[in-house]
């Protein structure tokens, strides 16, 4: 099992930027991929990012494209989401993710280890 744990979250101004980091920890070599998704009250869960360890292909959601930036340590098992030029509609709640598959897409039923999550506020 894999054990996930996010950092960074906050409260920033409009057009800001915060730096989002989740730590893997146990079997962090069964699972191949890593996604960053979002939570708005009231709204479901929606796919931001990811990145699979090895090779470190990246995919992103269109309404975040050219501002957030997905990366990962594999020596220290980390993986990070840079966000910038944030606006008010990405306040959420961020949360980590991590999938046995290469390939899982955007659907979060495909992954299967979940962070507790980060809040981010964006104040306009």
């Amino acid at each position: 099992q894999v054990q996930l744990v996010e950092s960074g979250g906050g409260l920033v101004q409009a057009g800001g930027s915060l730096r989002l980091s989740c730590a893997a920890s146990g079997r962090t070599f069964s699972s191949h991929t890593m996604g960053w998704f979002r939570q708005a009250p009231g709204k479901e869960r929606e796919f931001v990012s990811s990145i699979t360890w090895r090779g470190g292909s990246v995919y992103y959601a269109d309404f975040v494209k050219g501002r957030f930036t997905i990366s990962r340590d594999s020596a220290k098992n980390t993986v990070y989401l840079q966000m910038n030029s944030l606006k008010p509609e990405d306040t959420a709640v961020y949360y980590c993710a991590a999938s046995i598959y290469i390939n899982p897409g955007t659907d979060p039923t495909r992954f299967r280890a979940w962070g507790q999550g980060t809040q981010v506020t964006v104040s306009s």
